[in-house]
This record gives structure tokens, sequence and C-alpha cells, in this order.
């Protein structure tokens, strides 16, 4: 058993630890304020490959797996979470389930798209009455002739306002119980009766853009079904089994930012004419700190090492994201309380990683979702 990253993820991952040094950290103050990323970061992203990393290189990509993605959405989060959510859905929301279950010519004409950043992705799923119960979902899909008109409008929409290909999930079969009768359908940026709602105003994650998607008569032909009829809710758990994964990895490089602050401000922060990091009740955060995020890190790698093989990840991946995410919210909270008052202020950056950690808890199967998850896994076996 061999605990390294090989030669080729280690290259990966320093090239995009320079990338938030040089390019994400001088930057994300600036995208929470504004709510918007800088434009820039798209084509500078795509340059280094990072916009289709799983995407085969036949189709333009790097050809590489989760666990390279892992790797590397931990480096991006660590400097800006608004950027590595943008990463995240892209890759394993959108990209994945194209080159998993796409046809040829779907393929052939997204995937390198999507690896050149030409077309952002985004994940159509939540609605209204659907959140964690996805399978309840009211947008409807109506064969008309050759093509279907998708009525409905979804929510909580990450990268819509960007995006180029919106993967949406409506139901083409009411009459089937709840989890049956649902299809997924690539729905490009320009198809008429496709529109942007509201822009969401959020605790956190600012920079990155959360829309409603309105949907009114909105015509597709039949060659944009994703994968098989009326089994879309099979393929969107699927495709969140990968994307929990890059969820985990983004909240233990919101982690790892909040760790590195402590050891910094415990450093410098002197009280009792001395540093504050030479009191046991510091160095106590900071050890329990680091290690919640080493086994939220192995915990993540196991997943995508997994997931990378097609082997069953469903409850890997669960657990993976329930202690990536409370670990990310522990060590903000703990971070914060490290830098007292002045943590507190937006004079350090820590007030916005507490408020970027919250959303791993939430967004992509609550916490709560995630133990019921596990907990059908170990029962079944």
């Amino acid at each position: 058993m061999d605990f390294s990253l090989d030669e080729e993820l280690t290259m990966l991952r320093d090239m995009a630890r320079d990338f938030a040094d040089n390019e994400l950290i001088p930057r994300a103050t600036g995208h929470d304020r504004k709510e918007e990323l800088d434009p820039a970061l798209f084509g500078m992203l795509a340059e280094l490959g990072l916009m289709g990393l799983t995407v085969p290189e036949e189709y333009g990509g790097a050809g590489m797996g989760n666990l390279a993605l892992s790797v590397v959405l931990e480096e991006l989060n660590r400097g800006c979470a608004s950027t590595g959510v943008t990463v995240s859905v892209h890759n394993s929301l959108v990209g994945a389930p194209i080159r998993r279950h796409g046809t040829d010519a779907q393929k052939a004409e997204w995937l390198p798209k999507i690896a050149s950043g030409e077309a952002i992705g985004a994940y159509c799923l939540t609605e209204a009455g659907a959140g964690s119960d996805a399978a309840a979902l009211r947008a409807t899909a109506v064969l008309d002739g050759e093509e279907y008109v998708l009525d409905g409008n979804k929510l909580f929409v990450t990268n819509g306002a960007q995006a180029g290909i919106f993967i949406v999930y409506a139901r083409t079969d009411p009459e089937a119980s709840k989890s049956r009768g649902i299809t997924a359908f690539l729905v490009p940026k320009e198809t008429p009766g496709l529109a942007i709602g509201k822009h969401e105003k959020k605790t956190g994650i600012r920079g990155s853009s959360t829309v409603e998607v309105v949907l009114e008569g909105c015509r597709v032909p039949k060659e944009n079904v994703l994968g098989e009829l009326n089994r879309g809710f099979h393929l969107a758990m699927d495709t969140l089994d990968g994307g929990r994964i890059g969820i985990a990895a983004q909240a233990i490089g919101i982690g790892r930012a909040c760790l590195e602050a402590s050891i910094k401000y415990a450093h410098e922060r002197q009280q009792f004419d001395q540093p504050i990091g030479n009191f046991q009740a510091i160095q106590w955060k900071l050890a329990d700190m680091s290690a919640r995020l080493d086994a939220a890190r192995l915990k993540t790698y196991k997943a995508a090492w997994l997931r990378d093989r097609d082997e069953p990840c469903t409850q890997a991946s669960a657990e993976a994201k329930l202690l990536a995410s409370t670990t990310a919210n522990f060590c903000a909270d703990e971070c914060l309380q490290i830098h007292g008052g002045a943590g507190y202020t937006d004079d350090f950056h820590v007030e916005r990683l507490f408020r970027d950690a919250r959303i791993t808890e939430i967004y992509e199967g609550a916490t709560d979702i995630q133990r019921i998850v596990i907990a059908r896994g170990l029962l079944a076996s």
C-alpha cells in the first residue's frame, strides 16, 4: 500500500498550488465582495487543463481521473472556494455524466467544448419542492414529434450565469413512481425557452454564480436525451457519487486554509508576553484540525480511487463528504476562535472561510442525507 502521490499527481498538485497562490488568493476577497469571478480565470484554468481534467485525451482533455481532480480541487479551494466549486461542478456534474453516459455524437460535440472552457457546465436538478427529495421534481418534458418540450423552474444552479450547456432533469413519465420516469437532457444555453431567473445572494461562495433556471416551452431534439429515457434519476445519483467526492475535496481545501491561517496567527499574535501558539489551548486546536483534515483527505482519496476503477463508491463518497464537510466547519470555527475578535472582522480572510465552509454540509447532499446513505449501505451488507 502506497500513500504517496506519484510523480504525475505531484506535479499536478504543485501546479494547482502555484496557481492558487499566485492567481486565486490575490483575487479571492474581490470575488467575494463583487459576487462574481474574474472572467480571465476561465481561460487560465482551461490553459492549465483543469477545465477538462477528467475528459479523455481524444476529446482534448487531460484524460485523468477523480483522484487527480480531488488533488486539484483541494488546492484550488484552499485559494478560493468560489473558483473551486465552479471547477468541481463543471468537471464532476457535467463533464463526467456526458463522458460516462453520453452517445458518441454527444461526446464529440460537448466534451471538447468542456475541456477548452468554451462551454461551462451547469447541473439542473433541484427545485422548490425537490431538494433532498430529488425524485419529487416536477419539471416536465413532453414529446412533440421529434422534440421534447421542457417546462419548469430549477433552483440553486451553480455556474448558471456563465453556462454554455445545462444538464436538466425533467419528468417524462408522469404515471411512473417518483424515482422512475425522470430523464436527463442536454440543453445548450441558446435554446429558446431557457432563461436565467433570480441570482441568489448567498452567505458564502459568493463569487460563484447560483441562479434560477426557467424553462418555458423549451424545445430540444430527442437526440439531446442523456443516457436512457426514464432512467435519469439513476444517472443523477451516479453523477452525485462523483460530485460528492469533489465537494469533499473542496471542504478539505477550505479546512486547510483555516489551519494554515491559524498556524500563521499563532506565531504572530502575542498575549501574556508570548505567542499564543505557546499555549496548550491553541496547540490542541491546531492538532485536532490537522488530524481531522488528514483523515478526511485519506477517505476522499479512497472514494476517488474506487470511482476511478468503476467500483461501487456510493457509501465511500458519502462518508468522504460527511467527514470532510463537518471537518471544514470544525476547522473554520476553530480558526475564527483562534483569531478572536479580529477574525470576526473582514480585516482577515478567516470570516470568508467561515462563511464558505458552511455550504459544504448542504449542497450535493446535506449531511443528514449522507448519514442516511451510509446507514443504508451498512444495513444492506
